[in-house]
């Protein structure tokens, strides 16, 4: 390809020596400026859907739920040691223990996959978190600028999940996630009395911070957040995989005229989620041949993120392509999607400011309805997704939205990983609690609201309406507690977050 048109020989240069993939970053420019890319057309929403007991079901308080004799069936054939935690009676509803039980027992089925391809710009942008909240800001910022000079440049998953009371880096968002696979093998040996063995991940890191990825990674073989528990078990820390995701260049802001140009100056970055489909293809055939048939797939800024053995049982069960978390959105849901029902009558995900202006999400709460905002993590048969994998990579929309950043105005280009719920034939939604299964910083703000930073100073604000700000922030701090102690086996002593398994619990 030539990039004559569009780069000099230094700039050609530069960009190489940046990791950019030249060819991916000319190819959709030259697409948009000829309507064949960056067109595909809006979603329409024509509505959002209510929790039927069907296709959306209802996780936050639900003991019960419906199975057909026939789906008990076909999942004895496949997974007869996971279908005898099924006691209920044929054609009477399974509890939410057997369900819990059957799910825990299909883990040596299934592996974990994150979406880390991120550095935290965007997380510690002084413009983005003070235009959040301005009085919020003014009361952190000191914190602030301090936690934000510390992750700049690095890989978001590399960088504190949640923060100590005292204001302490706590483990990384990465630590956190691996702990959690070694926290559901210690529960699948004491459920089964099976020799221990570990959940494989996977995952996809950026040209852009995949040495560093790695490097942490090879830190964590040390980690006292995942050493003493994994030896507990004779385990490995962590057993995993990484595909790593090309660079792109940004492009000019709309502002500058229809036709786009390359952004000066150069910012590379990550080609959105929704590439992982190619960049995972081969490393999912390689699980699907070791055996794994379910797969999950999350953000790893997303601390709710974890297995739900249920989830896992339910998708089973009912044979579902995949299956996806959504809750009801909150006053911080500032980025992300909603579900909604578009004008094909097919459940879909818009990301907001993207797919959906915010001035449309907004007209639909004014209705009335409730939205189910898009949690960022879903369960997929491994084998629906290799069948499919080709017609996703080709049909996922690429779309182009305007940043107004520190960096200046410009554009980029990148596809959305969960508008693939559009391409799904009756995919199963989870509606979940927000403050148990999404706990996700987009920003530097919303971490430290959720790790209670001065919640109790008189100046944080005192907006405490359902949604308002302190509403938020407190059940954001509450439903970290109760994550850190249930899913990744924490505890609190002297005022600090450490392991059950450290000396003196």
């Amino acid at each position: 390809m030539d990039y004559s048109k569009w780069l000099t020989r230094e700039e050609i240069d530069v960009l190489k020596a940046k990791g950019v993939d030249l060819e991916l970053s000319i190819t959709n420019l030259e697409d948009f400026n000829r309507g064949a890319a960056g067109n595909t057309p809006p979603v329409i929403p024509e509505g959002v859907p209510d929790i039927d007991g069907d296709t959306v079901l209802d996780l936050r308080g639900s003991t019960a739920f419906s199975i057909t004799a026939e789906e008990r069936e076909n999942f004895a054939q496949k997974f007869p040691h996971a279908a005898g935690y099924l006691v209920s009676p044929p054609g009477t509803d399974v509890s939410r223990v057997e369900l819990e039980q059957a799910g825990t027992a299909l883990l040596p089925y299934f592996s974990y996959g994150f979406l880390n391809g991120g550095s935290a710009t965007s997380y510690g942008d002084r413009k983005k978190n003070k235009g959040f909240n301005e009085d919020l800001f003014a009361l952190y910022e000191k914190e602030f600028t301090r936690l934000a000079d510390a992750s700049r440049g690095k890989p978001k998953g590399v960088t504190p999940g949640f923060l100590q009371p005292d204001g302490d880096a706590g483990p990384s968002y990465m630590e956190l996630k691996l702990r959690s696979l070694l926290m559901l093998m210690k529960k699948y040996t004491a459920l089964t009395g099976k020799e221990a063995h570990n959940i494989p991940f996977f995952q996809m890191t950026s040209v852009g911070n995949n040495n560093e990825v790695q490097d942490a990674l090879s830190s964590y073989r040390d980690s006292p957040w995942l050493k003493p528990l994994a030896a507990s078990m004779g385990l490995s820390p962590w057993e995993g995989f990484s595909a790593v995701q090309p660079l792109v260049t940004a492009y000019t802001h709309s502002s500058k005229g229809d036709k786009k140009d390359i952004f000066r100056p150069f910012i590379t970055i990550p080609g959105g989620h929704g590439q992982c489909f190619r960049v995972l293809k081969e490393t999912w055939q390689n699980l699907y041949d070791r055996g794994i048939r379910f797969i999950s797939l999350g953000n790893i800024d997303n601390i709710g993120y974890t297995l739900d053995p249920v989830e896992l049982a339910l998708l089973a069960l009912k044979g579902a392509a995949a299956g996806f978390d959504e809750s009801y959105k909150t006053a911080v849901d500032i980025k992300g999607g909603i579900l909604v029902i578009d004008d094909a009558d097919r459940m879909n995900c818009v990301d907001l400011g993207v797919g959906i202006s915010f001035e449309e999400a907004a007209a639909l709460e004014a209705s009335g309805k409730k939205i189910l905002f898009n949690c960022g993590s879903g369960l997929f048969s491994l084998e629906w997704l290799l069948d499919n994998i080709d017609r996703i990579i080709q049909d996922l929309p690429l779309r182009f939205s305007d940043q107004n950043k520190d960096a200046g105005l410009y554009s980029q280009a990148e596809q959305v990983t969960w508008e693939v719920i559009g391409m799904i034939n009756k995919p199963l939604i989870f509606a979940v609690d927000k403050y148990d299964r999404f706990l996700a910083a987009k920003i530097l703000l919303e971490n430290m609201m959720t790790s209670g930073c001065k919640l109790d100073d008189p100046a944080f604000p005192a907006d405490r309406a359902k949604g308002g700000i302190r509403h938020t922030a407190e059940n954001l701090h509450r439903g970290l507690k109760d994550i850190l102690i249930r899913k990744y086996g924490l505890k609190l002593q002297n005022n600090r977050w450490i392991p059950v398994e450290s000396e003196g619990q």
